[in-house]
């Protein structure tokens, strides 16, 4: 245990002690359920940059990362927008990003790794045309499947802002969806994650927008693996699942509720595809393991803990999750710096980081409590309390 000075919302300083770390039990895949983590990349303090503008990663913490997801039985959803993907790290970044993880993933046999494809090297403006949309997506596309990677089709900036109408997101999936290779994700971002994407699928409305969506999805079940919806209301998301063509997965995006759309009702489970398993992994583990030997009981008391947290680290404004994601990964020891790729360690208060100090240590998440004791202590000093 390691007692430390913390700050409160009130203003105030009070002393936290520390509890034990959890022991998360393990088991090794198929698990009953398919969970991707969206990882978060490791910025290179040490490189001569402009913080705001550069994206400078260190690629050994990155790939290391990585292997500690699949050493744990989890999935790597690659170059998504946990990995700061059109904040902070390009196209060219993604790929370099990419080709590594697909390397490092032939030393584990049992490796899941899909990777993000979009049209992010497009810039949104009024020049752009639906046309050019799709021929950044399939570019994107044609570069993850020459790679040897399974698609994560990203929703698009620039077509939430070229689409006249929803048959122009019709248009746009149909051709997309007709030349790839192997079944892809199909990824919804809600606007709470990314503002440029309000109104995606041609309405403003989620469950108009969710009519455009699932007929494209029913247009093209033979190539649409399953749908992520990142909306944060499992209503919808539950909705939505039942209505998906028969063998198209539901890969829940909601960070606030996945506990019970992963545990699933009578007529269906989610699967998951999350940047809150980045950082509870080991719980995540101990989750999927219980629900391999049937026991919910267990799956949900490890689980329970981490949703106070999950929800403290996606609070709004939500697009400032990844800060928290990294802030975690630092603690924990998985990098020796609490430095983001675009400066991004600066999007959260010290209250913040204190309040998620406390959450994760009541979910177990801090590894070795002294180090992360430690590590918070120096991010306190920075912010001047002793």
């Amino acid at each position: 245990m390691a007692t430390l000075n913390l700050p409160t919302a009130a203003g105030t300083v009070e002393p936290y002690t520390t509890g034990a770390p959890g022991n998360f039990a393990t088991a090794k895949p198929p698990y009953p359920r398919i969970a991707y983590a969206a990882a978060h990349v490791v910025a290179d303090p040490l490189s001569e940059q402009d913080p705001w503008l550069d994206a400078k990663v260190d690629w050994d913490r990155t790939i290391a990362f990585r292997r500690h997801l699949w050493s744990l039985g989890l999935g790597v959803a690659e170059a998504m927008d946990t990995a700061q993907r059109g904040m902070g790290l390009d196209w060219a970044g993604a790929q370099e990003l990419i080709r590594r993880s697909l390397d490092a993933a032939r030393d584990f046999p049992e490796a899941v790794i899909a990777s993000g494809a979009g049209t992010d090297h497009l810039a949104p403006g009024p020049d752009v045309t639906v046309d050019d949309v799709i021929r950044a997506y399939e570019e994107q596309c044609e570069a993850v499947e020459g790679m040897g990677g399974r698609i994560i089709l990203m929703a698009s900036r620039a077509l939430a802002k070229a689409a006249k109408s929803p048959a122009d997101y019709v248009r746009v999936y149909d051709r997309v969806l007709s030349s790839v290779r192997q079944p892809v994700i199909i990824h919804w971002l809600g606007e709470m994650f990314d503002p440029a994407l309000e109104g995606y699928w041609g309405h403003h409305d989620h469950m108009q927008a969710m009519e455009v969506a699932l007929e494209v999805i029913a247009s093209h079940a033979d190539k649409v693996d399953g749908v992520k919806i990142s909306l944060l209301d499992d209503r919808k998301e539950v909705s939505m699942r039942r209505r998906l063509p028969k063998g198209v997965r539901m890969y829940t995006g909601d960070d606030f509720n996945y506990a019970e759309l992963i545990a699933g009702d009578a007529e269906g489970h989610s699967d998951a595809l999350l940047g809150i398993f980045d950082p509870i992994a080991p719980a995540v583990g101990g989750a999927l393991a219980a629900l391999s030997r049937n026991d919910l009981s267990t799956f949900h008391e490890i689980l329970a803990p981490t949703v106070p947290l999950s929800r403290h680290i996606f609070k709004a404004p939500t697009r400032f999750y990844k800060t928290g994601v990294v802030f975690m990964a630092w603690l924990n020891g998985h990098q020796d710096h609490f430095v983001m790729v675009g400066g991004q360690q600066s999007t959260r208060s010290i209250q913040h980081f204190a309040e998620l100090f406390r959450l994760a240590d009541k979910a177990g998440l801090l590894s070795d409590p002294e180090r992360a004791a430690s590590r918070m202590r120096t991010l306190l000093a920075l912010h001047g309390v002793a």
